[in-house]
């Protein structure tokens, strides 16, 4: 016989964890089904390279998290469930091909006085820019931890503005737009392009403009807000919230099937045959991609299979952990710097020019652009005494013309091109500081999480055809699912990728409202 739970959730990231932790507070009994061995999702801290080096396997900053509700507001009460974020000075360190560089600080001021050594008028330029995206960050911001659909649109928050017009210009823009109209120096470009593509959008495309603000200020306001002790602290403490308020967790338990009767989704079956059904709901962040291949065709009806038909990938990440002697060690005047953000941008032309890449499926054969994350640098807990842990990030096409298994053959070459680069400017990461290696191409991060799907680990591209009221398809992006019973939350879902936190509470502000609960009473 099948167990029976209130709700049934579909995997154990931190947006159904987040589900999970509002429903079990509101007194319903929930159960979260993991496919994996741990709890965590793409907000996962593992022994990738060598034991006792703890890395992060997808996300590793939440400077976004921090401006949730759920944290800032304590929704949740992860501070003291053990959740603590350090902010590291500095905030980050980005090289460029001529040997200059950029230093970032959480003193505006400081960061200005960097920007001067190339612009004056874009140190201003800058201030102003972070001054004006102040003014309405609030806006977006409600929007994330808003149900699309509900309430005020952006566009209508915008229209009450006083410099709203501006603001929806700026919107429709694209975040190249914003940059190479308000920056005169190509460093200072470079840099803020660094930044605006950090949700793997790229920069030239219509609708991003609001990126060329976001990313940049979110450091700046925030710094690199790493949790202590990896990214999977999130999901532990938000593990423990739902098992303290009477949830159930069970890992090693992949969904296959959803459980279709009369219609509606009453429950779930597992790879083993196992049962578990749902006296009010099923909640997925299950992919959707591979999702509506749990159920009949005819269960999800044309248009939404159409959605999902034409649901794109966007681009695929790469990444390369190391297990290290040594931090990357930067030379500027004066001395050596050590960084939890580091990067190479290069210049505006090769950056923008790498979309080309991604469109025609080819690995670029120029110098990369690289985000470098070194968490032990203030976290020094994470490896053994004296050690590091190093990733170095770049995006790539996950379908290639040879097909996505030539990953398997080119891989290796890709990585050390990237650390060839990276030791341009750090070079005392030599073969004897680098102790061990994990690689993952766009192919790897799909076979390790399928919700990784072609490589996104975003849940999928966030272009203006898969943005808010169109995400996951037009007509269900109220997390309500064709077949009744059953929602969908996670990446696929507004607000989409990072770790913000919005679409697990924003799935459960729409699931009380349809059981009859008032969402506000949970809150402190």
């Amino acid at each position: 016989m099948a167990d029976t739970f209130d709700i049934v959730i579909a995997g154990a990231g931190h947006n159904s964890l987040i589900t999970a932790a509002y429903l079990a507070k509101a007194g319903y009994s929930c159960l979260v089904l993991e496919a994996r061995p741990v709890i965590g999702g793409d907000t996962m801290t593992e022994e990738l390279t060598l034991p006792g080096f703890l890395h992060d396997t997808c996300s590793t900053t939440h400077a976004i998290f921090m401006q949730s509700p759920i944290w800032r507001n304590q929704e949740l009460p992860l501070a003291d469930y053990g959740l603590e974020y350090l902010l590291p000075e500095p905030v980050s360190h980005v090289r460029f091909p001529d040997g200059t560089y950029l230093t970032q600080w959480q003193d505006i001021d400081r960061t200005c006085d960097e920007i001067a050594r190339f612009s004056r008028h874009d140190a201003e330029a800058y201030r102003t820019m972070l001054t004006e995206w102040q003014s309405v960050a609030p806006i977006f911001n409600k929007a994330r931890y808003t149900p699309a659909g509900w309430g005020m649109s952006t566009h209508q928050a915008l229209a009450a503005h006083p410099q709203g017009t501006i603001w929806m210009r700026r919107q429709a823009l694209s975040a190249w737009d914003i940059i190479s109209a308000a920056f005169e120096d190509w460093h200072v470009r470079a840099w803020m392009l660094w930044f605006a593509e950090g949700t793997l959008q790229p920069a030239a495309r219509p609708g991003t403009g609001t990126l060329a603000y976001s990313f940049v200020a979110g450091r700046q306001r925030n710094g690199w807000a790493i949790p202590k002790g990896g990214s999977g602290s999130l999901p532990m403490a938000l593990g423990r919230i739902v098992t303290d308020h009477g949830g159930v967790i069970l890992t090693d338990k992949p969904v296959s099937q959803l459980i279709i009767e009369q219609g509606r989704c009453v429950g779930v079956e597992t790879t083993r045959g196992e049962q578990y059904r749902a006296r009010h709901a099923v909640v997925s962040t299950i992919h959707i991609k591979n999702l509506v291949g749990m159920a009949p065709a005819e269960a999800w009806g044309e248009g939404f299979l159409y959605g999902v038909e034409t649901y794109k990938a966007g681009r695929g990440m790469f990444v390369a952990h190391y297990a290290t002697t040594e931090p990357p060690r930067f030379t500027i005047d004066g001395g050596m710097i050590e960084a939890v953000g580091a990067g190479v941008a290069q210049s505006p032309e090769n950056q923008l020019h790498h979309d080309t890449f991604f469109r025609n499926g080819t690995i670029s054969d120029e110098r990369p652009t690289l985000l470098v994350l070194t968490p032990t640098v203030e976290d020094a807990a994470r490896a053994p005494e004296g050690k590091h842990l190093i990733k170095v990030i770049t995006f790539h096409p996950y379908e290639l013309r040879q097909g996505p298994e030539h990953w398997d053959t080119v891989k290796d070459a890709v990585a050390e091109f990237n650390l060839a680069e990276l030791r341009r400017y750090a070079p005392n990461l030599t073969d004897e500081t680098i102790l061990a290696s994990d690689i993952r191409s766009p192919l790897d991060l799909e076979r390790y999480n399928a919700s990784n799907w072609h490589g996104s680990c975003h849940g999928g591209d966030q272009d203006p055809s898969q943005s808010e009221l169109l995400r996951p398809a037009p007509g269900f992006a109220e997390h309500r699912m064709p077949i009744p019973g059953l929602y969908q939350t996670g990446a696929t879902t507004h607000p989409g990728g990072s770790v913000t936190g919005g679409p697990g509470r924003n799935a459960a502000m729409v699931i009380l409202k349809d059981l009859g609960k008032d969402f506000n009473t949970l809150l402190p």
